[in-house]
């Protein structure tokens, strides 16, 4: 899938997926906007790509303000003359239970992820559309956006926040021939390397080169931030342009497409529903469909023959510490 021609802007790429993604798109052809709020790792892979035979230009800033937002596309219509695809993968971790959980904990959260992925897309829609020539919009989203995850409040709301944004931009971008989808990505980074069961896999696929274990890859969908670019490069592509208002999930050997959330049980009573015939009707209705929380707690098949998962759906994995890595 050709890329030639066509620019890009990778938010967060200085390292992780975002790297990754960078990469992966100027191998096809793409010239590439690297932007991190680490100056030094931005330019790093900017030269990575530049020594590869590909263009890219390095933009330090941390992604939130609407100026950011401006300022990188203007350095891809000045650099490249055009933007074609945003990948908006920018984010931070600052992990809490709800009680500890203080406002600037939140807010910074937030304000990297969903307020960036908000401004970052509105500035690249908005000069997708004056150069009608359609355009990709990628947006970064998580199985904690999906299903929630313990002590990530702040980060599973902005994430879901992302996925309601690519439904809803995905209607609205449709006329002008800009897609807009959202990728899930699991994958061995900073940020998944503080998860207990990963954590000694990751480790030695980082440190010493050695391949993951075949049941991370497949049963869990686990791998490397390389085995998740290429749903960016298809999504990037004229080959997907009939695909949109999607979240798509990847990971390891593993290729999935997440559900939109809809009603899965109704019950109707004439004249409405007061609180006790709510109650006296529960267990026989809407309670026979509840739905489960959390992102299952990964277990090797040795544990899960022991009885090693309780498969309530809850995660068993503790948080990850308070901060963390700057990929999505």
């Amino acid at each position: 899938m050709d890329l030639s021609g066509q620019s890009a802007l990778v938010t967060g790429a200085g390292r992780g997926l975002g790297r990754a993604y960078a990469l992966e798109l100027a191998r096809r052809g793409a010239s590439v906007v690297v932007n991190d709020a680490d100056a030094e790792a931005a330019a790093t892979v900017a030269e990575e790509i530049a020594k590869a035979g590909g263009t890219a230009v390095a933009h330090a800033a941390p992604v939130g303000p609407a100026a950011t937002a401006q300022a990188l596309v203007d350095t891809a219509v000045e650099r490249f003359g055009r933007l074609d695809v945003l990948v908006a993968n920018a984010g931070v971790l600052r992990d809490r239970v709800l009680w500890k959980m203080s406002d600037e904990d939140f807010d910074t959260v937030i304000d990297v992820h969903l307020r960036g992925a908000f401004t970052c897309a509105r500035a690249a829609v908005t000069h997708m559309r004056e150069r009608g020539e359609g355009g990709r919009l990628i947006m970064v989203a998580s199985p904690a956006g999906q299903r929630g995850n313990f002590g990530q409040t702040n980060y599973a709301a902005a994430k879901a926040g992302i996925a309601a944004m690519v439904r809803t931009w995905s209607m609205e971008c449709a006329r002008a021939g800009i897609t807009v989808n959202a990728v899930v990505p699991v994958a061995a980074t900073a940020m998944t390397a503080t998860i207990p069961a990963f954590a000694p896999h990751v480790a030695a696929a980082q440190d010493e080169g050695v391949p993951l274990p075949g049941w991370m890859r497949q049963a869990e969908g686990f791998g490397t931030p390389e085995d998740c670019a290429g749903l960016v490069a298809y999504l990037a592509s004229p080959e997907s342009a009939h695909v949109t208002g999607q979240c798509v999930g990847v990971g390891g050997d593993r290729l999935s497409l997440w559900a939109h959330p809809q009603e899965v049980s109704v019950a109707y009573r004439d004249g409405g529903w007061s609180a006790e015939d709510i109650g006296a009707v529960w267990a026989t209705t809407l309670g026979r469909d509840e739905q489960s929380v959390g992102i299952p707690a990964p277990t090797a098949p040795a544990e899960a023959a022991q009885g090693g998962q309780d498969g309530r759906g809850a995660s068993a994995a503790p948080a990850a510490p308070a901060e963390s890595g700057k990929g999505a």
